[in-house]
Formats: structure tokens, C-alpha cells, sequence
């Protein structure tokens, strides 16, 4: 297998790694690409885990500041749909369960930024997440509004 068939036809090149692996064929093996897939397997979670805490901190910054009521249960939606799947992959991976403490505080910014262009001018946003990882991934915490 050559690096041209990893960059031309990544489904087939996977499927044939695949094969080889089963077969314990370590001369078929792309070494270097499956090292970089692999790895690349974990960065994807931490992405993804990154994105869905952007996600529950925007809408629950929009439950509690913005007054529009009519997407409301919508914004509640999004967040018990985060939750589970955060949820969701720590229990797939649970080495990455500190992680979503080391990622809020820029998932926070990204979500404070997005409903700051929302936002009266005179809106107030608190610059710094005043929910803690627990209390976001808590299917029962919902904050008051302001």
C-alpha cells in the first residue's frame, strides 16, 4: 500500500489496512499513515468535546440574558442533546474525562463572543464562565434569567 492510495482513495486504503491488520500482514502495513490516523482519533473526540461545551455554554448564556422566549425550548433541546453526547464519549473514553476542564474556558470565549453579536449592547455577559464543568454537564441544572 503507497501514500498515493492513502491520498486517493482514503476508504479503500483504510479498508485495506484493515484487512491486513486482521490478517496480522505487518508488511502491508502503512505505518506512518495509521499512526497519524490513530492519533488523529483522539484529537476528533477532543474536538468534539470542545465544540458541544461551546454549544451548551452559548444557549445557556442565551436562556439566561436574552430575552426572546420563542426559541426557548429549543435552546433547552440543544443543550440535553450536548450533554448526552459529551456524556456520551467520556464514557467511550474515560482518559478524557479532565479534559473538558481544560477546554472550558475557550469554549466559553467562543460561546460569550457568538452571543455577545446577539445580544443588546447593554447586555452585560459575564467575561468568564460562572458555571463549572459539573453544573454544565448536570441534566438538571438549568440557571435563572437575569
Amino acid at each position: 500500500m503507497t501514500n498515493s492510495q492513502y491520498d486517493v482513495d482514503f476508504a479503500a486504503w483504510a479498508e485495506a489496512q484493515a484487512d491486513a491488520l486482521r490478517r496480522r500482514n505487518t508488511n502491508e502495513l502503512d505505518w506512518e499513515n495509521l499512526a497519524e490516523e490513530i492519533e488523529s482519533l483522539s484529537r476528533s473526540d477532543r474536538r468534539e468535546i470542545k465544540s458541544r461545551l461551546t454549544r451548551i455554554c452559548e444557549h445557556l448564556l442565551k436562556l439566561v440574558y436574552l430575552s426572546d422566549p420563542e426559541p426557548r425550548r429549543v435552546w433547552r433541546l440543544t443543550i440535553i442533546e450536548q450533554r448526552r453526547a459529551i456524556v456520551g464519549l467520556l464514557e467511550e473514553s474515560p482518559s478524557l474525562y479532565a479534559y473538558p476542564s481544560t477546554v472550558l474556558a475557550k469554549a466559553y470565549d467562543d460561546a460569550w463572543a457568538l452571543v455577545k453579536l446577539m445580544s443588546d449592547d447593554d447586555q452585560d455577559l459575564p467575561e468568564v464562565c460562572p458555571w463549572s464543568v459539573e453544573q454544565l454537564l448536570d441534566f438538571n441544572f438549568w440557571p435563572e434569567p437575569k
